[in-house]
């Protein structure tokens, strides 16, 4: 039997997993626009390829890698479902994100991949939302842009290793205030 043929096979079967199986991306069609369907709570967006995040950031492919939409939208979702009454509804959509910090090209660094916290990279997000209670009236409505313009002030709520503890404390903030009994 000659070994050339399957050594070939063998390769190209490490290639294709190998790509199958690379980073996630946020952007990836694969990725979900939505958590919570069905349930008392909805959390979509569209295209994160057109949140500010990935359009103004000074490294993309590190912006663009991982879940982090997905999870601040799970988190999100948690976070409201516990602060509205049984029977409410509330939709959110989110239309831009840009998390706190951001990727500097640092001289002599050895990446471009660390993302750096400072004052003029506060976390924002705007946001569409509608609150309906379990009669059906509406609570209340509209676009919300949030941003914690003083980030680094305070100590973070989230253990240091959460690269997300800014924008989540964003969410708690606004959840806070938008949904107090």
């Amino acid at each position: 039997m000659n070994a050339r043929p399957l050594a070939c096979l063998v390769l190209a079967l490490s290639l294709a997993s190998c790509a199958s199986t690379g980073p996630r991306m946020v952007t990836g069609s694969g990725q979900p626009r939505e958590v919570g369907e069905g349930t008392a709570v909805n959390v979509r967006w569209a295209d994160p390829a057109a949140f500010s995040e990935l359009r103004y950031s000074q490294n993309h492919r590190e912006a663009a890698r991982g879940d982090w939409v997905v999870e601040l939208a799970d988190y999100m979702q948690a976070k409201i479902t516990k602060a509205v009454p049984a029977g409410d509804r509330v939709d959110v959509e989110i239309l831009d994100i840009t998390r706190a910090g951001e990727y500097e090209w640092i001289p002599r660094a050895t990446s471009d991949d660390i993302r750096v916290m400072r004052d003029v990279y506060p976390p924002r997000m705007t946001l569409n939302f509608r609150h309906v209670d379990a009669s059906g009236a509406v609570v209340a409505e509209g676009e919300r842009k949030i941003a914690d313009l003083a980030y680094l002030q305070s100590q973070p709520p989230f253990p240091a290793n959460d690269p997300l503890r800014y924008d989540k404390r964003l969410i708690d903030t606004w959840i806070r205030r938008e949904f107090k009994r």
